[in-house]
């Protein structure tokens, strides 16, 4: 059976070359109403979508991310910003308490709506033949992100999403055996692990010596290894920035 959603989702990939073609104001407010679309934790809609059109903004964000600069060719930009101030705001004008804005449980939730969220917008952008790459290292340097973005207390960054119509199509990276990751009635790795990751890395060390661009010999082992290598300073600062912003994290913000 023909099903255009499962289509979309199967045949996902990341796009990183896109033409130089701006999106429409109208395109723009389709993605934005079809983020706004997706389910929220207890209807509160804990999230905010900000664009970024300001080359110069845009020129330090590509900075902030490792100067890929294909972003600075996308389409559009958005970055999506777990978001309490605004309850804060509903909170104070009912002169309603608001701690419970600034607790952990809160700003997950704000983290889960944004996340939600964003997968809408990718999908919406997918239907209309574009493509996206959903970018967390805007999180690179969190403080820099807040300033530039002039984002108030009870707000974080969280995700950029460069969004275009793609110049070339990539390869559909292969996902894990679902035996590795899908459990039933409790967690159940250790029963699979040795069976099932080796023939994934096979699967990966193919796909990464066949691919049409950046090909490289490497497999998911010497991936996650590789990550756990990187600057132990890099994001370091990222529960100190959360505090900062006025989330009480386990009672440790002063």
């Amino acid at each position: 059976m023909e099903n255009s959603i499962l289509d979309l989702i199967n045949n996902h990939r990341s796009i990183r070359n896109f033409k130089h073609q701006s999106l429409s104001d109208e395109e723009v407010k389709t993605l934005v109403t079809a983020a706004k679309k997706a389910s929220t934790s207890t209807f509160s809609q804990q999230y905010s979508i900000i664009s970024v059109t300001d080359q110069e903004k845009l020129k330090e964000i590509d900075k902030i991310t490792g100067n890929t600069h294909w972003m600075l060719s996308s389409g559009h930009y958005f970055v999506m910003v777990a978001d309490q101030y605004r309850n804060l705001k509903i909170a104070e004008r009912a002169g309603a308490d608001p701690y419970i804005l600034k607790t952990a449980d809160k700003l997950l939730a704000s983290v889960f709506d944004a996340g939600i969220a964003t997968e809408n917008l990718v999908l919406a952008a997918e239907s209309m033949g574009m493509g996206a790459t959903i970018m967390g290292s805007i999180l690179n340097d969190s403080n820099k992100m807040i300033g530039l973005l002039d984002l108030p207390k009870l707000t974080f960054p969280l995700l950029g999403i460069a969004v275009g119509y793609p110049e070339t199509i990539p390869e559909i990276k292969p996902r894990m055996p679902e035996t590795l990751q899908h459990f039933t009635n409790g967690y159940q790795l250790d029963d699979q692990i040795g069976n099932w990751l080796p023939i994934y890395d096979d699967q990966m060390a193919k796909y990464y010596a066949s691919r049409s661009t950046n090909s490289r010999q490497e497999n998911f082992s010497n991936h996650i290894v590789s990550e756990l290598s990187r600057n132990r300073k890099l994001r370091a600062d990222l529960l100190e920035n959360i505090v900062s912003q006025g989330f009480d994290v386990d009672g440790i913000s002063k």
